[in-house]
């Protein structure tokens, strides 16, 4: 008696092949898409959240631990850190601040005495005759050379770097924001402005030749900030016209420059200003007082302001890098567009 036929699924050898060959060629493409998109390591909520950005003044930064201000990608004021390597170094170096006395190498002369030696000797080398004025691109007065410029300001020179780390914190500039100073002198303040900004961004009105020549001549080419041109006008009205009329500024700013005008002058000028200030974001910052205004009394002050467009944001006081001293500043910004 024949054996019943054995039931079953019968699998052909070529269909064998073509499955195995599918399921390969399916293995490959999912391997190559996982290898492809790396692995995300951001928490669920990165996405949505923005990263705080923290800020602060120059005096805030030294005192305030690991806290670096930088604007744009360039950091402005002092954070801790620096002013404890600096110490570091004096330390390391066993330094103590000694007496400027003559010693070998060194010979201490006060401005009066460099400025005499330069007229009478002009110095270890130099061209005699003819000659003494073929080899100097662009002469500059003795009076310069020495910096006694630098003691026009009742206070170091060294303060001008203290405003600007203020001023352009506060501001939140970067190098490609535009600044208006009203009243520059010699630069003390604008120098630090006209190395940070590009070419051309620094403009300034000020009255005193001497003060300009001291810029022109010494302060912009000793520095080599000449490729900077920045726009510096001689004018004691408070006209601007002269810096163009489609120009809109970051920062304008007066360092002990409206106490000493009139006060209808100084409300010609805010009021010639108010549309070079860009809306909102730009600022005005008056240094000392507020006479101008106070002396209307506090109501027909804020009133004369709001007409202009102005609104007074507050009074600050930033404290110096090197010597004990500090500053008021008073800020407004434009209301309106």
């Amino acid at each position: 008696m024949a054996s019943p036929s054995q039931k079953g699924i019968v699998i052909t050898i070529p269909v064998l092949v073509l499955s195995v060959a599918a399921a390969a060629v399916f293995l490959f493409f999912l391997l190559s898409s996982l290898s492809s998109s790396p692995p995300c390591t951001c928490s669920p909520s990165s996405s949505l959240t923005p990263t705080p950005v923290v800020t602060t003044t120059a005096s805030s930064a030294v005192s305030g631990g690991s806290v670096e201000e930088e604007v744009g990608d360039r950091r402005i004021s002092p954070s801790r850190d620096d002013i404890e390597w600096i110490k570091d170094q004096i330390r390391a170096n066993g330094l103590h601040m000694q007496d400027n006395v003559l010693r070998k190498g060194i010979n201490p002369r006060t401005r009066a005495q460099q400025l005499e030696d330069l007229n009478n000797f002009k110095g270890i080398s130099h061209y005699e005759g003819s000659e003494a004025n073929n080899h100097t691109a662009l002469p500059c007065p003795g009076e310069l050379l020495v910096e006694e410029h630098h003691s026009n300001y009742g206070e170091p020179w060294a303060g001008g770097r203290d405003v600007f780390e203020f001023l352009a914190e506060s501001s939140h500039l970067t190098s490609n924001s535009r600044v208006l100073e009203i009243g520059c002198g010699t630069l003390r303040v604008g120098l630090h402005f006209v190395r940070y900004l590009k070419p051309e961004h620094f403009h300034c009105l000020e009255k005193d030749e001497l003060s300009l020549m001291a810029a022109f001549r010494y302060e912009l080419p000793s520095q080599g900030l000449l490729h900077k041109r920045p726009l510096i006008v001689r004018g004691d009205d408070l006209d601007f016209t002269k810096f163009g009329s489609d120009v809109v500024y970051d920062l304008i700013y007066a360092s002990a420059v409206f106490l000493h005008m009139p006060d209808k002058l100084v409300w010609v000028g805010l009021e010639r200003l108010v549309n070079r200030l860009k809306p909102y974001d730009g600022r005005i910052f008056v240094s000392h007082n507020l006479k101008f205004c106070s002396r209307l009394g506090g109501e027909e002050c804020t009133k004369r302001l709001s007409s202009l467009g102005l609104e007074f944001l507050g009074k600050h006081t930033h404290d110096s890098l090197l010597f004990n001293h500090y500053e008021i500043w008073f800020e407004f910004r434009r209301s309106k567009a």
